[in-house]
């Protein structure tokens, strides 16, 4: 699944019925709760790349990725928003992004 079909079933679960999926449960209990998600999913995936388990990375690697979206969605940030932003960033290095934002 591309990111961009996982972002469009994730808007699509807005005002869905909570308990129809997973990802409409987690926007109707509001931004605050998808963050702890998230952050428990960036957690796990930090434990994995730490441990050196590749396959249990990738797999919490896509669970950051989806509750990522899961966030930003419940806060109607969209995936080409982020995008937008990656792009203004391109060709410019990271050292010097860092010390524009300083």
């Amino acid at each position: 699944m591309s990111l961009h079909r996982l972002a469009a079933t994730i808007e699509s679960r807005k005002g869905a019925d909570p308990d129809s999926s997973w990802t409409a449960k987690l926007l109707a209990k509001g931004p605050e709760k998808a963050a702890q998600k998230f952050g428990e999913e960036a957690v796990e995936a930090i434990v994995e790349a730490v441990k050196g388990d590749r396959a249990k990375l990738v797999a919490e690697a896509a669970d950051t990725l989806y509750h990522l979206l899961v966030m930003c969605a419940a806060r109607d940030v969209t995936l080409a928003d982020i995008e937008a932003e990656l792009e203004r960033r391109e060709g410019r290095s990271g050292l010097e992004e860092k010390a524009a934002r300083g």
